[in-house]
């Protein structure tokens, strides 16, 4: 109904763009164009939910209980997606004209207001979990065991809500300016994490805590890698971090008039 309703408002005068078929032709340019940046981002949705599923396989060895609290504490997570797509859709469509016309300054300055914007948004709501975690898990059950599983992971996991917000507006901040190699890499560095430093967690101590813990750092990496790659100028060539040798030439230059 809702694809209806607007292709109704794309064929009537009120649109900007008018919806047509005249001229319509398959274009192999433009579908490369198109497929080069959807084609990634719906690899990036797979690897997230399955994450999520690999997680609750996971917390699954703890028991139904502990996939209830688990289940039912991330799907605060699911519900942080279309908070900061309200302000990546904006970034895709800002970046991209931005790029276009050049102004590669101005586009950067966009996509980090809009990631700080939704850094602090999702950290609030995570710290606001962590703190009070049974304001969210008593809206579905009450039994104990259930909300001792998703109290732990609203604890742990919750502070790190800012950052999985930070790099999801850079991902789509990223697909405006058609570079999402490293929100790939980023995302496959998070599913890796989560799998393996969550079995091992759960052979080496056997403490949901610390399968929640890998959880969390792999929420971080998600994010730090997006904003590394963005500041290290992966939007228009590869990404160069910073090195201190420079500065310690300049301090090497410098050591001499410092000792007159």
């Amino acid at each position: 109904m809702g694809s209806l309703a607007l292709l109704v408002y794309l064929r009537s005068p009120r649109s900007l763009i008018r919806l047509s078929l005249v001229g319509f032709a398959f274009r192999r340019t433009l579908f490369r164009e198109i497929l080069r940046v959807g084609a990634v981002a719906a690899l990036i949705t797979v690897g997230t939910n399955l994450t999520i599923a690999i997680a609750t396989g996971l917390v699954g060895q703890f028991g139904s209980a502990a996939i209830a609290g688990y289940g039912t504490a991330s799907r605060i997570e699911y519900l942080l997606i279309p908070l900061v797509f309200g302000l990546g859709g904006p970034l895709v469509a800002m970046v991209g004209t931005n790029i276009g016309a050049g102004e590669r300054e101005r586009a950067l300055r966009v996509a980090w207001i809009g990631a700080a914007i939704a850094a602090l948004l999702c950290e609030t709501i995570g710290l606001l979990a962590a703190a009070f975690p049974q304001a969210w898990l008593l809206l579905f059950d009450r039994d104990p065991a259930m909300l001792d599983a998703g109290a732990r992971y609203l604890r742990v996991v919750g502070p790190f809500y800012g950052l999985f917000g930070l790099g999801m507006a850079l991902y789509f901040a990223s697909q405006g300016a058609g570079r999402l190699a490293w929100p790939l890499i980023a995302n496959l560095a998070r599913l890796t994490i989560a799998a393996a430093g969550g079995s091992l967690a759960l052979r080496l101590s056997g403490n949901l805590n610390d399968v929640f813990l890998a959880l969390a750092i792999a929420l971080a990496v998600f994010g730090i890698i997006n904003a590394a790659a963005v500041a290290g100028g992966a939007w228009f060539g590869p990404v160069r971090l910073r090195s201190l040798l420079p500065l310690r030439r300049k301090a090497i230059r410098l050591a001499p008039q410092a000792q007159c």
